[in-house]
């Protein structure tokens, strides 16, 4: 993972700021500066990430999957 300021740093910096979060992962999909994602963690937020990306990558594909069964959009 990249370390540094990235394109959405600072929109990233203003949610976290806005939500008092220890912990922020921004993904933007075709932006105003292209597509891209910004994560900002201190301490033992860092530690969880990983397991909590993937934990949220199952629950997007399961709702994906029971949409497609649906027949819903």
């Amino acid at each position: 993972m990249p370390v540094g300021p990235g394109k959405y740093d600072d929109a990233c910096t203003a949610v976290r700021v806005a939500t008092e979060a220890h912990a922020i992962v921004l993904i933007v999909i075709d932006g105003n500066q292209g597509s891209g994602f910004s994560v900002q963690a201190s301490g033992d937020a860092a530690a969880h990430l990983p397991g909590l990306l993937r934990s949220l990558a199952d629950q997007i594909e399961a709702s994906d999957d029971r949409s497609s069964a649906t027949g819903a959009a």
